[in-house]
């Protein structure tokens, strides 16, 4: 696949690119202040719990324009959240999960073609078992209040009934990753909201810098709720191939002229939009469909204009579907073959989720790659879907 256009862009292009498409954006000013003398510093992070899914494709593609608009971005493989959260990735397979991670996610940023030389991944447990930050943990802890770093992880983590002390020391550790990444932004999900505020009221008391944050929206997935491993109908594998695409995508639900918690609309504005500009040569979007009843295909540059064919029943359920398909299948079939072609690779996802059969074609192989671990939820402190 080509890489992305190169043109230049000025400090406001690049503040423009870096906040699209987002739901909120704190501290803006902290980025727009930077742009005109330096690169941007941001980082996104994911706990290493549940095997990746299509909906990554979402924070990926702003990761494609935070490096587009020359960031230099860090990836926390967020591995000692994982462990607190709920126990879902148990002691034993941390590291394997973590390998797991930067793999896919390294080759699922490949796949839509963008340029990583600024890209770096960061194991979560390389700096926060030190002393000093667990010294900084602890200060920390004298200045937040139980009540607020419970509340802060509420929307992230996943407690099983009463509150454990783990839940109170996700959030405060993933205020003091921004200082130990050295970044000026953190980017994250809308449900990271209360975690960021907590960031703008305790950081300052220890004498850290504040932060910007940006936010996505919470973006529902083809069965019209969230995208989840919880929910096979709704999860789209990165290693599916091009007959389970389809199959997944013909049965997600597409209302007809109904564009709000329409997630296949989702998945066009917010991943195949913003993926179509960033390979054009000009900046603009554009994705070509032939309409019901037309003899020449329509090329849509915008997402007002996919909304107002849809709502008029011109843009069908069918033909959404078929684009989100083709779209799919194209950034997909990269890692899938690259995974096929990878031993090691396999040999890692088998031993990071002992229970799934990696789907790899072998003739006999009657596993449908399937397992109890997907049946659980692959929401993440840092992920949004």
């Amino acid at each position: 696949m080509s890489s992305f256009s190169t043109r230049s862009l000025t400090p406001e292009e690049k503040y423009t690119l870096i906040t699209s498409n987002l739901h909120e954006i704190i501290c803006g000013d902290i980025i727009e202040k930077i742009l005109p003398v330096r690169p941007l510093k941001i980082y996104w992070g994911t706990a290493t719990t549940g095997r990746p899914h299509a909906a990554y494709f979402l924070p990926a593609i702003k990761v494609a324009q935070f490096l587009q608009a020359g960031c230099k971005v860090k990836i926390l493989l967020a591995d000692l959240h994982g462990f607190l959260d709920a126990d879902k990735a148990p002691e034993g397979v941390l590291e394997l999960r973590a390998q797991y991670y930067e793999r896919v996610i390294r080759a699922l940023l490949v796949s839509v073609g963008v340029d990583i030389s600024n890209l770096e991944f960061v194991r979560g447990s390389s700096y926060q078992l030190s002393p000093k930050f667990s010294r900084d943990l602890l200060k920390l802890s004298k200045k937040v209040s139980v009540h607020d770093a419970v509340k802060a992880s509420s929307e992230i983590v996943k407690s099983m009934g009463e509150p454990v002390m783990a839940d109170g020391i996700y959030p405060m550790m993933q205020l003091l990753d921004e200082e130990y990444l050295d970044v000026d932004a953190e980017f994250g999900g809308l449900d990271q909201r209360k975690t960021f505020a907590l960031a703008h009221d305790a950081m300052g008391k220890l004498g850290f810098e504040t932060r910007a944050h940006l936010m996505n929206p919470m973006v529902p997935g083809l069965t019209g709720g969230k995208m989840s491993s919880s929910d096979p109908k709704s999860k789209i594998d990165l290693i599916d191939d091009a007959a389970t695409i389809h199959k997944k995508i013909s049965k997600a639900f597409c209302a007809p002229r109904e564009v709000e918690g329409n997630g296949v609309l989702a998945f066009i504005r917010y991943v195949l939009l913003p993926y179509s500009e960033l390979r054009s040569v000009d900046g603009r979007p554009s994705i070509p469909v032939m309409l019901k009843e037309e003899t020449k295909e329509t090329v849509f540059k915008s997402w007002e204009e996919i909304t107002s064919a849809y709502e008029q029943d011109r843009l069908t359920p069918q033909l959404a579907k078929r684009i989100v398909e083709e779209g799919l299948i194209s950034l997909i079939e990269p890692i899938r073959q690259q995974f096929e072609a990878d031993e090691e690779w396999q040999r890692i996802t088998r031993e990071a989720y002992p229970e799934h059969i990696p789907l790899v074609k072998n003739p006999g192989d009657k596993h449908n790659g399937q397992s109890p671990e997907e049946s659980k939820p692959a929401a993440s402190a840092f992920v949004h879907l």
